[in-house]
């Protein structure tokens, strides 16, 4: 009797009945995913609200002028005239700004115009008069002015062609976080596009035949594709990131081609060793579909850390992840089977010339036969070396600082990012002002003299800086005080003006009038704010991740060693890659090699994304090896056997995997953004390291120097389920090893 026919776990009992109605199985797969793309076109997905995103004291302010009748959703424009041989006193500089302001005004839908020449506008011409700046309002949101704000522009450039002796520069919320929007999703879906033909060029070298390329590739795609649709429906309720589908298209690549890559070898190394097609098809699906059920759950355990975060963006990642995972397991469980008991043999059918003769017949890899054989002939001696490479490189991660990426971050060849650095030069924390919400009586003598000592106190005190303006709400019971800060707006400079904003200037001046409310928000206090929830989350999500890996692995596996160890393991992994990262991009080593600036730290956003991420995906690769070597220690053989003929097996199938995932990510390392580079090395890095120090030496390594005790449990654990592996066809043991038993 075959291992599938004896098996009772859930996955071979689905593989079995898909390869027995695969026609079913096939068209129901299909039918699911046009049906879920279908559906969700239907329900549309729900987006953050980008005006309810912010945390903290920011949220706080956010709230009090949204229920003030404020519009946060409002724009704000800048119009830089600077001349370096004339001053604003100048009648030609003055001419420049009336054409300026006149262009300006032919627009309907400018409002608010603010004319530097204007009564009470004195701080918006700089300390030594060479530029001006002129503030409007587009009408409407976000979305709104975007269609329109070209225009504008083009009338802003008309000034600036018919005075070339002068820079005449517009920048703003709506001109250049539009032009930045383009770029970004332009980048993102070019990173998309790229991956999959990569994808499949390494697929086609994986398995030497275009048939065999193409079935993992087809199967994430069209997991990621109903993913894409089925997000729409828990979208109602917690609204998703903007850039949710890049996100689902990075980890359904690469979840969804590991498990039909595990899945599809398994299948191949036993028709190899000569069981027929419907055998090797049933040992697949009992061993490497459970492997793919138990890695599964345990990716989406670690991707379900992000909701403890409290941040709207991380909790629809989550949830994102955790479906494009749970579909793509579900389809390597199901139409897979169903499609290789279609094709059989023919899934080797387009030979690619000349990769076959690279390819050993028994699946394994060379190089990592020979670096096995060296790691356990000398276990102590590898495992303390494997632990000294990954300490030295996840070293530099203790000096590891986040910062919250700004404009610096963006690509300085974008003219738009050229336009508001000029402002910024000219008028430092202009464009993005700290703003103040001050809740009371607007009318209270007592609170307007507060406000005009905030105003003196924050110019005086060195950490503010012209022009401050100050605004009254439709309801008449909130002042809305907009404050440029010193730095360049996330930076250490600007986050230091805004503590001495919030705990010094503010509580000496509004906060000595009674019943008055007051918060700070504006990109500077959104970034500190987030960063500061982001830090005391960070140890819930890590808990939380780390417990249910431990439960998961040591009710898989019923060993409590087992777990422990793929803890520890998968944390050095992941601290070398946070060394990496720290090293690369925190102290400009990658500068020139990645063309970027350096900004003194690492996106804030960054680590507890790589964690969750890394921690989940290297389990992929940990539950595969720790899968096949308990299999064969079930069979019979000794613990030394198994390690050795479990991670034999396993390396060529898990270098192809890492390879793939190595270029998927590696690929948002040509990005332009910081970021992107940032989170594309740090993956890419993460799971070289995983694949090759960690699983081919530090985890033979250790499993040999434990022997026996791999397999420890309690005594008072054994109540536990045992989930055996079957037997093979032939008998106890696949291979000609003698038994441990025997041994």
């Amino acid at each position: 009797m075959s291992p599938l026919m004896q098996s009772t776990n859930i996955a071979a009992r689905m593989g079995r009945w898909s390869a027995r109605h695969r026609k079913t199985a096939i068209f129901g797969w299909l039918a699911f995913v046009v049906a879920s793309v279908v559906l969700g076109g239907m329900v549309g997905t729900k987006t953050i609200d980008q005006n309810d995103i912010n945390v903290g004291e920011a949220r706080t302010a956010d709230h009090i002028i949204r229920d003030a009748g404020f519009k946060l959703d409002r724009q704000m424009e800048y119009v830089l005239v600077q001349s370096s041989t004339r001053t604003a006193t100048d009648p030609t500089f003055r001419s420049v700004v009336g054409q300026a302001i006149t262009k300006l005004n032919s627009f309907p839908k400018v409002t608010e115009l603010r004319s530097p020449f204007a009564k009470g506008n004195e701080g918006q011409v700089s300390e030594d008069g060479h530029a001006v700046l002129i503030q409007f309002s587009p009408e409407g949101t976000y979305d709104e002015t975007a269609a329109y704000i070209d225009e504008i522009t083009a009338g802003t450039e008309q000034v600036q062609t018919s005075n070339p002796g002068f820079t005449v520069v517009q920048a703003g919320s709506a001109s250049t976080g539009k032009a930045l929007d383009e770029m970004f999703g332009s980048q993102l879906a070019r990173a998309g596009m790229i991956s999959i033909p990569i994808t499949l060029v390494i697929l086609m070298l994986v398995f030497g035949s275009l048939v065999g390329a193409l079935i993992p590739l087809g199967l994430a795609l069209t997991a990621v594709m109903a993913t894409m649709g089925l997000v729409a429906f828990p979208s109602q309720i917690v609204p998703m990131d903007e850039a949710i589908s890049e996100v689902i298209l990075l980890i359904g690549l690469a979840v969804g081609v590991d498990y039909s890559l595990f899945y599809i070898r398994r299948e191949r190394d036993e028709r190899r060793a000569g069981r027929s097609e419907s055998a090797a098809l049933e040992a697949a699906a009992a061993t490497s579909g459970r492997a793919v059920l138990i890695s599964g759950f345990t990716v989406m355990i670690a991707m379900a850390g992000m909701f403890f975060s409290g941040d709207k963006t991380f909790m629809s990642f989550a949830i994102g992840t955790m479906m494009v995972v749970a579909v793509a397991m579900v389809g390597s469980l199901t139409v897979l089977p169903a499609m290789l008991s279609w094709l059989g043999d023919r899934v080797d059918k387009v030979r690619i010339p000349f990769v076959s003769r690279l390819k050993r017949d028994d699946g394994q890899g060379r190089m990592w036969g020979v670096v096995l054989g060296v790691v356990l002939r000398k276990p102590l001696v590898s495992a303390i070396a494997a632990t000294a490479v990954l300490v030295v490189l996840a070293l530099p991660a203790i000096n590891l600082r986040t910062s919250q990426s700004g404009l610096e971050a963006m690509p300085k060849s974008l003219k738009e990012v050229q336009d508001y650095n000029k402002v910024q030069d000219a008028f430092p924390g202009g464009a993005t002002p700290a703003i103040v919400a001050i809740k009371g009586d607007v009318s209270d003598p007592e609170l307007l003299a507060a406000v005009r000592e905030l105003k003196r106190k924050a110019l005086v005190s060195g950490k503010a800086l012209d022009p401050i303006y100050t605004e009254t709400s439709p309801n008449g019971n909130v002042l809305r005080v907009a404050i440029p800060l010193v730095g360049g707006g996330t930076d250490a400079t600007s986050n230091d003006a805004l503590g001495t904003l919030r705990n010094e200037i503010l509580p000496a001046t509004v906060g000595t009038v009674a019943g008055v409310e007051y918060a700070v928000t504006g990109d500077t206090a959104a970034s500190k704010d987030w960063s500061e929830k982001m830090k005391s989350s960070a140890p819930l999500v890590f808990i939380f991740v780390l417990s249910f890996a431990f439960v998961l692995l040591l009710v898989s596996f019923r060993s409590i060693v087992i777990p422990i160890k793929a803890i520890l393991m998968n944390l050095l992994s992941v601290a070398a890659a946070y060394g990496l990262l720290v090293a690369v991009f925190q102290w400009g080593w990658g500068s020139n090699l990645l063309d970027f600036q350096e900004n003194g730290g690492i996106a804030s956003w960054l680590p507890m994304f790589l964690f969750v991420i890394l921690f989940g995906l290297s389990m992929d690769y940990h539950v595969f090896i720790l899968s096949r070597v308990k299999e064969y220690f079930d069979r019979g053989m000794s613990t030394e056997q198994a390690v050795e003929k479990g991670i034999r097996s396993t390396a060529g199938v898990v270098s192809s995997a890492a390879v793939v995932m190595v270029f998927v990510f590696g690929v948002f390392a040509l990005m332009p953004i910081i970021d992107m580079k940032e989170m594309g090395i740090g993956l890419a890095a993460a799971v070289l390291i995983d694949a090759t120090i960690v699983r081919a030496v530090l985890l033979p390594a250790t499993m040999k120097l434990l022997g026996e005790w791999n397999w420890y449990l309690p005594m008072w654990l054994e109540w536990l389920p045992t989930l055996e592996h079957e037997r093979s066809v032939d008998g106890p043991v696949i291979d000609s090893e003698p038994a441990r038993a025997a041994a």
